[in-house]
């Protein structure tokens, strides 16, 4: 049987099951019922409120899911097991706000509950020039002012203005980051080597060598399509958005080239950035975090100065300490969403979801999560 991913509810009333009631859904049905009403309990106070039967129908609900997540605590207890999928109790929080504004950042930075301190980097995708889609500045800059952090990127490995280190510093500067917050591109001198523990493809992972200067870590992605990995989120800020442009053909590749970045599997490609994201994931436990922005949500990527424009609506902003949870959890409501059919079509195409199954296979995270609506 498929294991049950627990969504939360925003409050139903106040008593002594509030603030929330607990539906489930079967992992691998990408279905977030709640949010895209396709069915729904107590999806407001005032709905509950002023609906004796439909209040009733919420608590016993709430009540058959508690009885579960007791017998699933009891029939562990006592027991020992990595596999998230044996309680619900192991599942990852991700915390989501469909508030997509500075304020909206900062709720959902605030609820992940760790501090980012000591000298911070901001890691976000800067931008192919004539893409209009990358974060903007004016969302994200009270997030990095409030941690007093630098934006981090790295050069391409594909040509165009980012390929050079003072053209990709320009291109910052046209985009409005350097307005914000120093701006470093973290190989603009050398790279250096992380070992990767556990790879299929990969011995070591490829980075830009001032990605040591720093002490924390918040992995601010856009999520959206990608031309080849299908989509681009956390995993992929991770991995090919930290690797020095020879890191890239590295990953690309699956390990047989740091100056050729074509012509590799597709699989191995896509295996390949887990393996390298895991690198940065254990170099830096309890010192990094998550947030992908949903929004103009192109099939193609920042990376593309001519993307295809949007053809679904915004959808929120989400974070976790669990960066394959967040990745999961970013993809099942596009697959959730009535107008996400381009989207999910991309994903598909491109076998996207094996790099969010390999990196759960290899340890990263834990595909299962608990999402919490701060919009309650």
């Amino acid at each position: 049987m498929p294991a049950m991913r627990l969504e939360l509810i925003p409050h139903c009333w106040e008593g002594i099951l509030s603030p929330q009631c607990l539906p489930f859904h079967h992992a691998g049905l990408a279905s977030i019922l709640y949010y895209y009403n396709t069915a729904f309990i107590c999806k407001s106070p005032k709905f509950c409120y002023n609906d004796l039967m439909k209040k009733n129908l919420c608590l016993f609900i709430s009540v058959i899911c508690a009885a579960v997540l007791l017998n699933s605590c009891s029939r562990t207890a006592g027991a020992q097991s990595s596999n998230s999928e044996e309680s619900a109790f192991s599942a990852a929080i991700v915390y989501m706000t469909k508030d997509i504004s500075p304020e909206g950042l900062m709720r959902i930075y605030e609820a992940l509950g760790l501090k980012a301190d000591g000298n911070v980097a901001v890691k976000i995708s800067t931008g192919e020039p004539g893409n209009p889609h990358f974060l903007s500045p004016d969302l994200i800059k009270g997030l990095v002012q409030n941690v007093g952090g630098t934006i981090v990127e790295t050069n391409t490995a594909y040509g165009g203005r980012r390929a050079s280190t003072a053209l990709h510093y320009q291109v910052a500067r046209d985009h409005g980051f350097t307005a914000i917050a120093p701006v470093v591109i973290l190989d603009e001198r050398a790279d250096i080597s992380l070992a990767v523990d556990g790879g299929r493809h990969l011995r070591e992972n490829f980075v830009g060598a001032r990605y040591a200067e720093f002490d924390f870590h918040i992995v601010l992605s856009h999520f959206k399509g990608h031309q080849m990995g299908g989509f681009g989120g956390a995993l992929k800020n991770l991995s090919i958005g930290y690797a020095s442009a020879a890191g890239k053909g590295w990953i690309h590749s699956g390990g047989k080239s740091k100056t050729n970045p074509w012509g590799g599997e597709q699989n191995d490609f896509l295996e390949s950035m887990a393996e390298a994201a895991k690198t940065i994931v254990e170099d830096n436990r309890g010192r990094i975090l998550y947030i992908n922005v949903m929004n103009h949500l192109s099939v193609d990527c920042d990376c593309n100065g001519r993307p295809k424009p949007p053809t679904m609506a915004d959808i929120g902003i989400l974070g976790s300490l669990d960066p394959v949870a967040l990745d999961q959890a970013s993809v099942d409501l596009v697959f959730a969403a009535a107008d996400g059919q381009d989207l999910v079509e991309r994903i598909n195409s491109r076998n996207g979801l094996l790099t969010i199954n390999h990196a759960e296979l290899i340890g990263i995270g834990s595909k299962e999560y608990v999402i919490i609506d701060l919009d309650g």
